[in-house]
């Protein structure tokens, strides 16, 4: 037997094939899992940081939101209390006091009021801690300093001189910047320096105050301390290399989160510092950094993100706009470097590699010995298919270790006689295979199809037939009751009748004053209960009728009833609605009372179904009452009532052929979307439990099929809505009834 081997084709060893794809692939999956770690890590790294500045500005602007509008609340507190008459700005020493009450309160550096006339009061803490109160005469040639701080006891009232001191108040920017603006405004940012206290630099807040007569009367002003900005930034969670920093936009210093000081000494004076000029290298690096890429800052209106390169390091930085409605515009600037959270991603990266080098050397001397133990009775099984493939099928394969080649070489035995008459068999068995699914398939294609076509006409038909049923159940559980009742209160009505007749006739036969009767009718109000029982038993009487003819609506629009088709008057039906919905109109703890403004027309009496034009007028009434409750929960009390809750009713005939029924309110409106589907049945805008949807779509079916007629919506976002119901004045609607 001869064995020819291809020249065209290089031959590899067995063992070789076996140990060298399992090591490159062993080594491979170690690299490229190593490599993804770190890429991964690299972006977990840059989205951590960047939620962390994120959430990091938004706490910052949070806090400057708080912190800053303390000063505009005081001192509008303040003005109002002097405008209402509280204070009486002539009477320092009080107003004094009562700044120093509110120091208490707020955390501020000082509150002051310097009027027109050169005199002022305030109260103060230029240590930080202790509230002194300062007290501003007229300057004058003999009182040249006319300005007295005194110390206070436990109470706020002055002890003794601390300092005096000359003061022009009128001349200060505090008292000038705020008369000409002739509106709150911030100031401006103001230092001061004295060796016995700490270093004082505040942002100031003025509010000019006038009198009924528009006259200026002075300015109320409160400070705050900036240096509580940077205590707040220290103790923000930054990581441990990360720096927070806030400018104005013309790049100076207001705060930062370093121990350093956002301002520097000359000459026993404070000195405020740009953040290109801070000491802290970061925040002077990477202010320095911004201004290179973004060389004016007014341009910035929203979030800047940058990437920036600082003495060799990566740094994330985020520039976040702050500004307020009196006229602070500042910058919030945060970064964080890369190593804050690369040095475990690094250290993840040794360790991959290293192990990628031990399981390269595992894998190799694994690969070795599973070679050797696979290729040996592989070599004997080639050795019988060369044999079988030159037509010797008498070969015969010794078994070995592993179970699985034993198998093989039995099917390689048994393959000789075998062979031609599998492949025939599978050839046979194939096309058999392919004709019974290829068949089966469309035959489930087919059910399918049907399965759906009656799946939807059942659901469809379960949705009509319940929705008949539960409005007729309802109907007819909720007639029974109210027949009940409705045919008792006449009852009642004659019975109270005839009662109160015989009360009068007593009181005519038997006119004696026992005082213990006549503390009795005096006790229950006897002449008003007579008077009142009367037109209770009527409004009763209305309610159920009203009742009951809902109830007749509902029966008519389930199709298990006919409701009688007569003439009526329009306006009863309306005001019968109103009266039941006297409760939604009257006075809530929300609201005032919801106005009902009638415009009535001259309307004969009209064919209708009774019933279901005052279930229409209902379902329209009651929309409108709640799109005005859902519009004053967006609205302040002032604003209620400078546009009072009114519902406007017009009712008028229409070319002497339609009668028209006009119903408005003034809430919010909707948009042309809602009022697209406002007839459509189950949409609803109300939230879950509050509307079913089918209000609006019941009152479209009585209008337009029942009664022939037409119902409209016209709304204006922000305006309120209009409900226009035209009505057909001849019998036409009962020839088209559906």
């Amino acid at each position: 037997m001869k064995t020819h081997r291809s020249s065209k084709i290089r031959a590899f060893p067995l063992q070789l094939v076996l140990i060298v794809p399992f090591v490159l692939q062993v080594f491979g999956i170690v690299g490229l899992v190593g490599y993804l770690s770190f890429k991964n890590g690299e972006k977990a790294v840059h989205d951590l940081a960047d939620q962390l500045m994120k959430r990091t500005s938004s706490e910052v602007n949070q806090h400057l939101d708080a912190y800053l509008s303390i000063p505009h609340k005081v001192i509008e507190l303040n003005a109002d209390a002097i405008r209402m008459g509280l204070l009486n700005v002539r009477d320092r020493r009080t107003v004094g006091k009562y700044f120093w009450h509110e120091m208490q309160a707020y955390d501020l550096s000082f509150i002051s009021l310097n009027l027109a006339t050169g005199e002022g009061t305030g109260a103060g803490r230029y240590d930080g801690k202790t509230v002194t109160i300062d007290d501003n005469a007229i300057k004058t040639p003999s009182l040249p300093k006319n300005t007295i701080t005194y110390l206070t006891d436990n109470d706020g009232n002055p002890t003794k001189i601390m300092t005096t001191s000359t003061w022009d108040t009128v001349n200060e920017p505090a008292y000038t910047e705020p008369v000409k603006a002739g509106k709150p405004i911030w100031v401006r940012i103001y230092t001061y320096y004295d060796p016995a206290y700490p270093p004082y630099i505040v942002a100031s807040a003025g509010r000019p105050i006038y009198d009924a007569t528009k006259k200026l009367i002075g300015v109320v002003g409160a400070e705050i301390h900036l240096l509580k900005l940077s205590e707040f930034l220290r103790k923000l969670d930054v990581s441990h290399f990360g720096q927070v920093f806030i400018i104005e936009r013309n790049g100076m210093l207001v705060a930062n989160s370093g121990q350093e000081k956002p301002f520097t000494l000359v000459n026993n004076e404070i000195k405020r510092l740009k953040a290109i000029d801070s000491p802290n290298p970061v925040v002077q690096g990477i202010a320095k950094q911004l201004q290179q890429h973004i060389p004016d800052f007014q341009s910035i209106t929203n979030m800047q993100k940058l990437n920036v390169n600082f003495q060799g390091e990566n740094y994330n930085v985020h520039i976040v706009p702050w500004r307020d409605q009196y006229g602070l515009d500042w910058l919030v600037v945060t970064s964080i470097p890369d190593r804050t959270f690369m040095a475990q991603i690094n250290a993840n990266t040794q360790i991959s590699i290293l192990l990628c080098f031990a399981a390269l050397v595992v894998a190799t001397t694994i690969g070795i010995f599973t070679s050797d133990r696979i290729t040996r009775p592989i070599l004997r099984l080639n050795q019988a298919s060369q044999a079988i493939a030159f037509g010797d099928l008498q070969q015969t394969v010794k078994d070995g270790n592993i179970k699985e080649l034993n198998t093989l070489a039995y099917s390689f035995n048994y393959m000789a006689g075998q062979l031609r008459q599998s492949f025939i068999a599978l050839e046979n068995s194939n096309a058999e295979l392919e004709e019974r699914v290829e068949k089966r398939t469309v035959e489930l294609k087919t059910a399918l199809t049907e399965l759906q076509r009656t799946q939807a006409q059942v659901i469809q038909s379960e949705k009509m037939s319940s929705l008949g049923q539960l409005v007729a159940g309802v109907a007819h559980e909720i007639n029974n009751p109210v027949n009940f009742i409705h045919g008792n209160i006449t009852h009642l009505k004659d019975y109270t009748q005839d009662l109160l007749r015989m009360i009068h006739l007593y009181q005519q036969r038997y006119p004696s004053n026992d005082p213990e009767v006549q503390a009795l009718a005096d006790e229950i109000d006897l002449e008003f209960l007579m008077t009142d029982l009367q037109k209770m038993l009527s409004s009763m009487q209305m309610g159920t009728e009203r009742i009951r003819s809902i109830v007749l609506s509902l029966r008519n629009f389930s199709r298990m009833d006919e409701a009688e088709f007569k003439k009526v008057d329009i306006h009863e039906g309306i005001e019968s609605t109103l009266l039941i919905l006297q409760h939604r109109l009257k006075s809530q703890p929300q609201r005032p009372a919801i106005e009902v403004i009638r415009d009535y027309g001259n309307l004969p009496q009209v064919e209708c179904y009774a019933g279901q034009i005052n279930q229409v007028l209902m379902n329209i009434l009651v929309n409108a009452i709640d799109a005005l409750d859902e519009a004053n929960t967006k609205r302040t009390s002032e604003e209620i009532k400078a546009n009072p809750n009114q519902i406007n009713i017009r009712t008028s005939v229409s070319d002497s052929q339609l009668l028209e029924i006009a119903i408005a309110d003034n809430a919010l409106g909707m948009s042309e979307e809602v009022k697209k589907c406002i007839f459509n049945p189950f949409f609803t805008t109300k939230s879950v439990g509050k509307g079913t949807g089918m209000g609006m779509a019941i009152s479209y079916q009585i209008i337009t099929q029942k009664h022939c007629g037409r119902l409209e919506c016209f709304s204006t976002l922000g305006k309120g809505s209009q409900i226009i119901i035209q009505l057909p004045m001849g019998q036409q609607a009962l020839d088209n009834e559906v």
